[in-house]
């Protein structure tokens, strides 16, 4: 991720296409051939590795940090 691309949310392989446009494209119902058809220059493996790190970021479990403070 480069905070001077798309603001840095994490693109496809230094494309301009941020992962999320394609996890949004596939839950619209667009087939992945439509998808490398309309972005030609996606390949299938791009639109794999999507999906991977989509399931990688909601899978990721952030727990809480608490401190005590001590008076």
């Amino acid at each position: 991720m480069d905070p001077e691309v798309m603001g840095g949310q994490p693109c496809i392989r230094g494309l301009r296409i941020p992962v999320s446009l394609i996890i949004k494209l596939i839950a619209s119902g667009k087939k992945i051939e439509e998808i490398l058809e309309d972005y030609p220059e996606l390949e299938e493996e791009d639109i794999r590795q999507s999906l991977e790190y989509a399931a990688w970021t909601v899978s990721e479990k952030i727990l809480p940090v608490t401190y005590e403070i001590s008076r």
